[in-house]
């Protein structure tokens, strides 16, 4: 598949390069869902069972080239036994590399890898080569793309050396090979590749990347102002969509000056990396130099100090970048971290940081040429021969690791879970039928009906847990002792075989830590059974009213909706199917027994056509109370809807009281009508649930209300994303551990700035002091719900 500069797709046969081609041609056996459309070039391979060279022809000069694999069963060829090198002339590519391994390890379908490759001769030689270390091995390609591109690495990069700073500059030498292993759109949305139309490339969210909660806030250009390239920074450098979106950490000071915003970007060890940095100012009032000047930390040694974009771009609007060399040594897999702190010693307007968008490249080893990195672990093997499960933290490490590393990211259209999963009509009322050749049965298991009798004690009414709309939810054990939640359909419910097969296809899509995880299905006699991990806590709404449990701590209920949020914005920027939940409510946010807040019932989500405010015309469907009004009216469901219905849930949880009561006074009946009363008049503190008083700082209590009303808007376009939502939390919640003792530090630090600072010896441990005077920040003020 080639590509010339302007993003123009030319689909050509590879026999073209390859007049004596010796491959199979083959055709995957199974289409996945979650594989892009069209599918091109993913169902279709080149098998090699022997050593081959493709030969292009070429002009001399840099190549992006990217490899597309799709670990599937061609023909008689098992995806586990496919262990083969790359090589493009003498610079290798991959070895005994396993497309399959690396798939599982970042749960997708499908991937793509991208190199830049400087071409000295007219023609590059790409040589796929089955390993010789396993019996039955065979290499493999479903697509090849070549992109002639400027040479965007001519600039030198600084060097950090081991006790940070940079100490000199890092040349590089002409002929370097690189591979792409993250390229992120900071504070962004996903730039898929036809818009970016030089190159073709893919600029992922960075959300997935941001350590702990604090997330920080995401940042549009101002409405009046234009990006304008500086005569340093080509166009081609990166898209304006780039630098017309960023990362802040905030508008609080307290809080700014007591944490770091980080991201963790998993990456192979023992090789060089390139790291670039994207800034342009993109809202006033920052104008000036020295208004906004941060410090900036890879791997906690300090790469920069008293960084003014405005200095450095020449004004807002401005794009600028940075590149800077770093090497990690041993092998196998390690964590790059990228932190911004506000810089205290110049005594800038604002105590801020901005990142615009991130670019990791990995050089390759001059020792033996070459870019290869190890392939992920293989899963833990449970007694019974199947792949063990994940806990949700370990799925969410494997999610962004492997010897693929980051490059979960660049997944042309097909970035998401990995879904082994077909779906058939039968005679009966509906049967799902799975193929989990490459997956943990856990993602798609299938139950017959005597295990779930046997597992919920025969439907005993002992182990009910609560009734919803679709049935019962009773308590099981399966597996030897493992607590699940077993919801068994009613044929009366208005919920049916549609709803079912709704969630059991959402779920089994979806994997993250705010959704629920669904273990498996039974659809015998009629049955409609759903399994999921089981929720010690139980809801939401159980713990704010009509309950005999304890009332939880506000911090614990803030807490509880940054993870809700999480959960929904995960659901709203899933890539080609982003998903509107559709019945948000206090019943459906089940929390474990840790009080992780985790999104469930899927029965009446529906796929969103894009990321965007695009509607779908439905049948009004949802909960009274919680349903967005322009919904109702217009038929023209959004993910706005979601946020309306999740503003409802926020007053719901400061208030402590049903979305609808009807016996209350007329004026008091709907929640979210009395509540905006109350926020007008000013009296809302007079509302709050009686448990919280004397708990809320007034700073959180007003950010947090803010966002609520906003969220609650009359109006879809005046209501914020579930992104912005999210930050704005993080900042309500940071507020709240700002409080009192947090305001006497501050005052102690900006006494010691004001006498004395030593930006000249940074720390070099996972804190940074100043003065060496014993006042630490720590890299987040808060590490649940990652």
């Amino acid at each position: 598949m080639l590509m010339n500069g302007l993003g123009t797709v030319t689909l050509v046969p590879t026999s073209k390069f390859a007049p004596l081609l010796e491959g199979t041609a083959a055709t995957a056996s199974y289409q996945d869902p979650a594989l892009p459309s069209p599918t091109t070039p993913y169902m279709t391979a080149r098998i090699f069972t022997t050593n081959y060279t493709y030969s292009f022809p070429i002009s001399p000069g840099r190549m992006f080239v990217r490899l597309y694999f799709y670990p599937s069963t061609y023909d008689n060829y098992a995806p586990g036994n496919a262990y083969f090198g790359v090589t493009a002339g003498n610079l290798t590519l991959l070895d005994n590399f396993n497309a399959s391994q690396n798939a599982l390890a970042i749960t997708v379908a499908c991937f793509f890898l991208e190199y830049s490759i400087n071409v000295t001769a007219d023609r590059l030689d790409l040589t796929f080569a089955p390993s010789t270390h396993h019996n039955g091995s065979y290499a493999f390609v479903n697509g090849i793309e070549i992109v002639p591109t400027p040479d965007l690495f001519t600039t030198s990069m600084l060097k950090l050396a081991n006790g940070g700073n940079p100490d000199q500059l890092f040349p590089i030498d002409p002929a370097t090979g690189f591979q792409t292993m993250y390229r992120l759109n900071v504070g962004g949305r996903i730039i898929p590749p036809r818009h970016d139309i030089d190159f073709y490339r893919s600029w992922d969210v960075d959300s997935p990347y941001i350590y702990g909660a604090a997330f920080g806030v995401s940042n549009e250009e101002d409405k009046y102002l234009t990006i304008t390239y500086t005569p340093s920074v080509p166009k081609y450098t990166a898209p304006v969509d780039v630098y017309a979106t960023a990362r802040s950490m905030g508008p609080s000071v307290q809080v700014n000056l007591n944490y770091n915003l980080t991201w963790i970007l998993p990456i192979d060890a023992g090789f060089y990396y390139r790291i670039r940095f994207h800034f342009c100012e993109i809202q006033y009032p920052i104008t000036k130099i020295n208004q906004r000047s941060f410090f900036i930390y890879i791997n906690n040694q300090t790469a920069q100090q008293q960084m003014d974009v405005i200095a450095w771009s020449g004004g807002i609007g401005r794009t600028t970048y940075k590149d800077y060399a770093i090497v990690t040594t041993g092998s196998g897999q390690t964590d790059l971290w990228i932190a911004l702190h506000p810089d205290i010693s110049s005594r800038p307007e604002y105590f801020d940081a901005i990142l615009n968008g991130l670019e990791v490249f990995k050089l390759q080893n001059y020792g033996n040429n070459s870019l290869a990195g190890l392939n992920p672990p293989i899963l833990s093997m449970e007694p019974n021969g199947k792949p063990g499960r994940r806990n949700s933290k370990g799925a969410a490490q494997a999610t962004t690791g492997g010897a693929v590393g980051g490059f979960a990211i660049l997944l042309f259209a097909c970035i998401g879970t990995c879904i082994m999963c077909r779906w058939k009509k039968s005679n009966k009322l509906f049967t799902p039928q799975f193929e989990c050749n490459r997956l943990p049965p856990n993602l798609c298991r299938h139950f017959t009906f005597e295990e779930i009798k046997a597992a919920a004690s025969n439907f005993d009414e002992t182990y009910l847990l609560g009734k919803g709309g679709f049935g019962n939810v009773y308590l099981g054990k399966i597996d030897g002792g493992i607590n699940v939640a077993i919801k068994r359909g009613n044929l009366l419910s208005q919920q049916g075989p549609h709803e079912f097969r709704t969630e059991v296809k959402t779920l089994s899509m979806l994997r993250h830590l705010h959704l629920v995880s669904l273990i498996g299905y039974c659809e015998e006699n009629n049955e409609m059974i759903l399994i999921y991990d089981y929720m010690a806590c139980g809801t939401l709404q159980e713990h704010l009213y009509n309950t005999r449990k304890s009332p939880l701590p506000w911090k614990q209920r803030l807490e509880i909706c940054i993870g809700a949020a999480r959960g929904l914005h995960y659901l709203h920027t899933v890539p080609k199917q982003a998903i509107i939940h559709r019945d948000v409510k206090t019943a459906n946010i089940l929390l474990d027994d840790k009080l992780v807040a985790k999104i469930s019932d899927f029965g009446l989500s529906k796929a969103s056509p894009d990321i965007d405010d695009t509607h779908v015309s439905s049948a009004v469907k949802g909960t009274f109370g919680y349903l967005d009004p322009e919904y109702f009216r217009r038929r023209r469901l959004t993910q706005k809807s979601d946020v309306y219905s999740f503003g409802v849930v926020l007053f719901e949880v400061l208030c402590a009281r049903h979305a609808v009561n009807i016996q209350l006074p007329d004026e008091q009946v709907s929640l979210r009508d009395w509540a905006l009363s109350c926020q007008k008049k000013g009296v809302l503190s007079e509302i709050i649930d009686p448990h919280l008083q004397g708990e809320i700082t007034p700073e959180c209590l007003r950010e947090f209300a803010k966002t609520a009303e906003r969220c609650v808007a009359e109006y879809s376009f005046e209501r914020p994303s579930m992104g912005d939502v999210l930050s704005n939390l993080e900042v309500a919640l940071r507020l709240q551990e700002s409080s009192s003792d947090n305001s006497s530090r501050a005052e102690a630090i900006w006494s010691l700035a004001n006498t004395q600072v030593d930006s000249t010896n940074p720390s070099t441990d996972s804190t940074m002091s100043i003065a060496g005077q014993g006042v630490v920040f720590s890299g987040i003020t808060h590490t649940e719900g990652r």
